[in-house]
């Protein structure tokens, strides 16, 4: 019997960020700067941002997909351009992959107001001759704040 050998075919390599999705993850929350007109207009959502990756693991021509408006699509922009992929080699070859990512933008959760309300009563000035004649005793101003908290 005559058996054909068949070569194990190998794939070209991509290139990756070490430390898989959950670094990339951490790389997004760290780094987000939400944008001030974001955060003024209660804007969230994701931005996706699709790229090309050399096989040096450079970032090259960043186009955003889908949008957010209000700043966060430069915002998408500057974190994908500070990423770096480990670089790869294929025998040669030099590959440019590309790739798209999500960049999530959400909000805060916005605290409560609080009010926080103080009352107070001045001290009364004490005085050093005992010999006073005998006044009128008033009742001591009490003076009340209420201050709000943002």
């Amino acid at each position: 019997m005559n058996q054909k050998h068949h070569k194990t075919r190998k794939f070209l390599k991509i290139p990756r960020i070490s430390g898989g999705k959950e670094e990339l993850r951490n790389f997004l929350k760290e780094n987000l700067k939400y944008p001030t007109e974001a955060l003024e207009n209660r804007v969230q959502g994701d931005v996706i941002v699709r790229f090309k990756i050399k096989d040096t693991g450079e970032i090259l021509d960043p186009e955003i997909i889908k949008s957010l408006g209000y700043g966060c699509d430069e915002e998408a922009i500057r974190l994908i351009r500070m990423l770096q992929y480990d670089p790869v080699k294929n025998r040669g070859a030099r590959v440019t992959a590309q790739n798209k990512l999500k960049i999530p933008f959400r909000l805060p959760p916005e605290k409560p107001r609080q009010k926080i309300s103080i009352q107070y009563t001045p001290a009364k000035k004490e005085t050093s001759t005992k010999e006073e004649t005998p006044q009128k005793k008033e009742k001591p101003a009490t003076y009340s704040y209420t201050i709000k908290l943002q």
